[in-house]
């Protein structure tokens, strides 16, 4: 019989108290979730037995993840992934972790169905994959301007199966580029908001991945003029911005402007055409 170190219900009572005094957010679900990883089992498993023992390694794995978790690591980097749409993306401190308001541009993008697309900004590469996987018919380029991070997506596509699906390619909108549908997840973060954020956003994730000067609106400034050449565009933006970056697209030529909600009912998502 291999070495035990306590019971499921007992590891699991520990880590969501330290978890809860640390001002996590979903103590439970975290704890579970990374007990899971640390042991090989699912969730339903751990909670069907939890009078059942934790092999001392698996301890050890848990023990360590909460640490890290206190620490106010997100979870994804933790456990090394995030699922998004239907596929699940490898993880770290070199991109974003996606979310799930950020699946309202690959929606724009079945809703369109463009013959080629062009993903600024991509990070992980989700939402280029996501198109890619979901619109096989496709031709799909992602950029960003960060070396580690176009590493990271690739290392996603191949792992994926979809690196013959997406290129990518340093920058911001390649030159001579013509592309039926631009997406975009730029910077959005204003200076003035970085210190209310959580510790796991302003601690871990990619500071240059999120602010965006002043006001929030320095990347779509640089990026709304390049696009004369695309016919749509899709921009996710930060609450109260929506107004401003469509004024940035009528500006730029987009005659008509659109704007949705994401399931908070904040205006996330706008949309430009010509």
């Amino acid at each position: 019989m291999p070495a035990t170190a306590g019971s499921v219900g007992e590891a699991l009572g520990a880590a969501v108290d330290a978890l809860r005094a640390a001002g996590v957010d979903s103590p439970r679900l975290d704890a579970e979730l990374m007990l899971a990883e640390a042991s090989g089992l699912d969730r339903a498993r751990l909670a069907a037995d939890p009078g059942g023992g934790v092999p001392a390694t698996a301890a050890r794995r848990f023990g360590e993840m909460v640490r890290r978790r206190l620490r106010r690591e997100p979870l994804a980097y933790i456990l090394g992934r995030r699922g998004f749409r239907h596929i699940e993306l490898a993880v770290d401190r070199r991109v974003l972790i996606p979310r799930p308001e950020t699946e309202l541009l690959v929606e724009l993008a079945l809703e369109l169905e463009p013959r080629t697309v062009l993903d600024v900004g991509t990070g992980s590469g989700a939402i280029a994959l996501a198109v890619a996987d979901e619109l096989p018919g496709s031709r799909v380029v992602a950029t960003d301007t960060s070396t580690a991070a176009l590493e990271a997506a690739a290392e996603n596509a191949r792992r994926l199966r979809l690196a013959d699906r997406v290129s990518f390619l340093p920058g911001s909108v390649p030159e001579g580029g013509s592309f039926d549908l631009v997406l975009a997840n730029l910077p959005y973060v204003a200076e003035r908001d970085w210190p209310s954020l959580q510790p796991e956003i302003t601690r871990w994730e990619p500071r240059e991945a999120l602010l965006a000067g002043p006001d929030g609106l320095d990347a779509y400034r640089a990026l709304v003029p390049r696009l004369s050449s695309s016919p749509a565009v899709g921009l996710e933006v930060g609450e109260g911005q929506a107004a401003a970056v469509a004024g940035l697209l009528r500006d730029a030529g987009f005659a008509r402007t659109e704007k949705r909600l994401d399931l908070a009912g904040i205006e996330r998502l706008v949309v430009g055409s010509r």
